[in-house]
């Protein structure tokens, strides 16, 4: 069963900063290249305690990690943060418009959930992790014994909003914008009503099958942080704070539950030219030249909807690649799910990448070569500015195949979904030590 607690949360003193615009910031994943623009946004800013700077001379005792630690501890003693008296759930609204004009409203639920692992099906995830970005979460972790940011969960069923209706009619707690997705309307309200909590955690408890969306790393690093402190204190009790992990989570049924597709922009590769690279992929793809940019992009819309995979290449010309038939892929991944080599992103990887460009999972793993852009007018410039060599525009992932895939076992290539809009960090922290109870 899906253990859900409130908890006594830790947050930004209202009184000492009442917009949270200049305090909050995207995951620490996100932030590469707004690192500074959040320090210069305000001294007591988040991303001094989730991705803080490293500095000469940083050792064991005096680091990123430790640093945030400090912080966080000066920021109580100064009133900064403060922690809520009472254990309380969290909702966070977000409310943003879509390239094609629509409105969009997504709503998560923040709560302290029961740490289990993979092979219990009850938390599953989606995506491979990286090793090195589990080692800097858990440093983090072991420093501070803080969840500061909370992982991005999905889960069956939409009855839970309804139960909070009482108190998301009311004003919010906080409202405010973020500097990255700035024009994404946050709103925020703190639940302490204990008859709307004993609903909640009750509707949540027989639920499985509760998919990562985001924060992966955070979540494993959250095992192994709770097997560590397991050993260390062998008599803790069920509800000590390791146990937990700090999670938002969003009905899979949410209207506002929005992927993004994620291209490859493929830069300081001399192999071959893009006519070659084409030529060489008609082996497994139907390759099919368009005009322009418009119809290329027009071709994509057309095969998402009809759940044919496909994707689009850009070299200064416009192609659109689908796969002839589905036994290479068969051939090549014979252990892996027929919706898994029917994703678009395998059949990028597994065979436009890797076996026409020749380019190896490690090789994309440690980015080499393999640039990961949300925004494809980024890749269109790159590539008629001569920075790049190849565009290989992307559908998003749909919903249903995040499902599928994680219900079977299966984990989905790197930078499969974008989930967007982002659960922003800084909103609420949750105290994980040895002598946190829930």
């Amino acid at each position: 069963m899906a253990t859900l607690k409130p908890f006594r949360g830790v947050r930004y003193n209202p009184d000492k900063i009442p917009d949270l615009s200049a305090v909050v910031s995207q995951p620490h994943d996100r932030v590469q290249g707004l690192q500074d623009k959040y320090y210069d946004l305000s001294p007591y800013n988040v991303i001094r305690l989730i991705k803080g700077k490293e500095q000469p001379g940083d050792g064991k005792n005096d680091n990123v990690y430790t640093r945030a630690r400090d912080a966080y501890q000066a920021w109580l003693r100064e009133g900064i943060l403060i922690r809520d008296q009472a254990p309380a759930l969290y909702v966070l609204r977000q409310t943003f418009s879509l390239p094609d004009g629509s409105v969009k409203v997504r709503q998560g639920l923040i709560a302290a959930l029961e740490l289990t692992h993979f092979n219990e099906g009850i938390v599953l995830p989606h995506e491979r992790t990286l090793s090195d970005s589990m080692l800097d979460r858990l440093s983090l972790l072991r420093a501070a014994a803080m969840n500061f940011s909370s992982v991005f969960m999905l889960y069956p069923g939409s009855q839970i909003n309804d139960l909070l209706a009482p108190i998301t009619e009311r004003q919010p707690t906080r409202e405010f914008h973020e500097l990255l997705e700035h024009d994404v309307l946050q709103q925020f309200w703190v639940v302490t009503d204990s008859d709307v909590i004993a609903a909640v955690v009750e509707e949540m408890a027989p639920k499985r099958n509760l998919i990562i969306a985001d924060g992966h790393h955070r979540y494993e690093t959250s095992l192994k942080y709770r097997d560590e402190m397991r050993a260390k204190y062998p008599d803790a009790p069920p509800q000590a704070g390791f146990n937990y992990r700090s999670v938002i989570l969003v009905s899979m049924a949410d209207p506002g539950l929005v992927i993004l597709p994620t291209h490859r922009l493929i830069h300081s590769y001399t192999r071959m030219s893009g006519a070659e690279a084409l030529g060489k992929a008609k082996k497994y793809f139907q390759v099919t030249r368009v005009a322009g940019r418009a119809e290329l992009e027009a071709a994509l819309r057309a095969a998402q909807a009809s759940s044919q995979p496909c994707f689009g290449f850009h070299d200064g010309t416009f192609a659109v690649l689908t796969p002839r038939n589905t036994k290479a892929m068969d051939r090549l991944l014979p252990d892996r799910t027929p919706e898994w080599r029917k994703l678009d992103v395998a059949v990028v990887h597994e065979l436009f990448i890797e076996q026409v460009l020749g380019i190896d999972k490690q090789a994309v793993a440690d980015h080499q070569s393999v640039e990961f852009l949300r925004d494809a007018q980024v890749g269109y410039e790159a590539v008629s500015q001569g920075k790049a060599k190849f565009l290989l525009l992307m559908n998003p992932t749909r919903i249903e195949q995040v499902q599928t895939c994680s219900t079977a076992g299966e984990r989905m290539p790197q930078k499969s979904t974008d989930f967007y809009p982002k659960v922003i960090s800084g909103l609420v922290a949750l105290p994980v030590s040895a002598e946190e109870r829930l």
